[in-house]
């Protein structure tokens, strides 16, 4: 009777140590998860700066070619206002993946 009690005993601990690294290997795989969406979301954070200091760039550019031709300044200006759009549509699309993701 004894050895029917520690054989027991002894499937019940094997039964743990299984459901153990079971356990261990899903906690792994979420944490791995969560790191790859908090990379992600540093990435689309990067993106929205990036586009923000395209659209400085175009902007300054924009006004020195205003500066050094003021007779082009209408045609410049309506073609700054389309890039920076198309620039800050970038930024929009990397704040929409950010709470996506």
């Amino acid at each position: 009777m004894d050895t029917t009690i520690i054989t027991e005993t002894a499937k019940e601990l094997s039964n743990v140590e299984a459901n153990t690294g079971l356990v261990t290997e899903t906690l792994k795989q979420t944490a791995n998860i969560d790191a790859a969406r908090l990379i992600a979301k540093g990435l689309c954070t990067i993106t929205m700066g990036g586009s923000g200091i395209g659209e400085g760039y175009l902007i300054g550019k924009a006004l020195e070619a205003m500066g050094r031709n003021p007779e082009m300044s209408g045609s410049l200006f309506s073609k700054m206002i389309i890039g920076v759009a198309l620039a800050e549509s970038t930024a929009i699309y990397a704040f929409v993946a950010f709470f996506i993701v």
